[in-house]
Parts: C-alpha cells; structure tokens; sequence
C-alpha cells in the first residue's frame, strides 16, 4: 500500500500545524498529481478538519497567487478543489482580454466530490498556466461550458452551469482530481516560458498558432 492509499487526514493537518508553515505546491513529477484522488466519505462532511483543509486550501491559493487550487496541488490525494476569480484581479486586466475570454467575476466556492459535464461544441483555445508546473503556459483547448456538481464542506448541494474562463478554471481543477495536468492536453508546441508568455498572451490565438503551433 502506497502512502497515497494510506493518506490519514488527521494526521497530515497535525503535522502541518506542527511546522507553522502552509504547505509547498507540489510540483510535476509528484505522484499525488498523477493518481486519481479519493473520494471524501460522507461521514468527513462537515467535520471541522475538512474545513480546516478548504481553508488552508484557500489561504494557499490566494498567496500563490491562483484562481483555483486542487487538494493534490498540496499533497492531499482527495476529490477536492477550490476557486476565485475576484473582481479584484479582473479590473487589473484589460477590458477586450476579458472579453475575448469571457473571464467574469468567480465569487469563492469550495467544491466537494465534484462532477463536471461539458458543453458540446467547438472548444475555445488560450493559454493556461498551473500552480503546479511553474514557469510555463500552453495553449489548451477547453469546452466553453460547463455544468458542475458537488457538495460544499458542510454537504450541502452545490449545481452551478459556468461559461467562458470560470468553466475553464472548472474543467482545469477536475482534471487534477483525475491525475490530469493542462500538459497532458496542450497544444504541445504552443509550450512557452515566462519570459515570452508575456507578448505570446497578448496577441490573438490565431496569430500565436500560425507563428508556434502551425507555422
């Protein structure tokens, strides 16, 4: 048995508190972001512990700074993720980037054995970045929308039916619960460090694919 399979929640929560620190952001190469994350049992819902997680969860996610973060992300192989998109970061981008993204205010949710179903259609294509594998962003294709569904820490009901960039942070997260990196789905030449997404994130899509992916 694997430590993954033997992952003791309690125990990794007294462990932290022990150091005084949050805990790093696994980084590629990891096991736990390669594994299928557990369920969380029903008897966890509601439990302060789990609440402590979302919440050490959150604290990580806003330092990093993200828009959302997975419990793997940060060692902890289970089926949960959280997400922001505050007004706050979008007024510092320009109005026509979001709106070629159809990036909107995220208020913060917490999402408990999530399920997420896409859109049909023709996907929407940018770039993305991850928490997880830093220093470089990719195009990847997404569907444009999506429905989720979940329970909240507490167990309550969670349904929500998302579009443009939040239906992309959705469909992002999920994919870390099933050991999925944007890598795994990128359009693998479009690949591209720090240092040149700054210009390559400004230009269209179309012109990026000509120059890198199709030239």
């Amino acid at each position: 048995m694997s430590s993954l399979d033997a992952f003791d929640l309690d125990a990794w929560l007294a462990a932290l508190v022990a150091t005084g620190q949050p805990p790093p952001i696994v980084q590629a190469g990891a096991a736990v972001l390669r594994r299928r994350a557990r369920d969380v049992p029903a008897e966890r819902l509601g439990t302060p512990g789990l609440q402590q997680l979302v919440e050490i969860m959150v604290d990580v996610m806003r330092a990093a700074p993200g828009v959302g973060l997975a419990a793997p992300q940060i060692g902890v192989p289970l089926r949960i993720f959280v997400a922001e998109d505050a007004a706050e970061r979008l007024a510092r981008v320009a109005p026509e980037s979001l709106a070629a993204r159809g990036r909107a205010p995220l208020p913060l949710l917490a999402f408990v054995n999530p399920t997420v179903t896409l859109a049909r259609g023709e996907p929407a294509v940018f770039f993305e970045g991850c928490l997880s594998v830093r220093g470089y962003g990719a195009l990847v294709p997404r569907a444009t929308a999506v429905r989720v569904t979940a329970v909240d820490p507490s167990g309550a009901p969670l349904a929500l039916e998302l579009e443009g960039w939040p239906a992309r942070i959705m469909q992002h997260e999920m994919d870390h619960l099933d050991g999925t990196l944007y890598v795994d789905r990128m359009l693998s030449r479009s690949l591209a460090g720090d240092a040149a997404l700054g210009e390559l994130s400004g230009l269209p899509v179309s012109d990026v694919i000509k120059t890198l992916v199709d030239p």
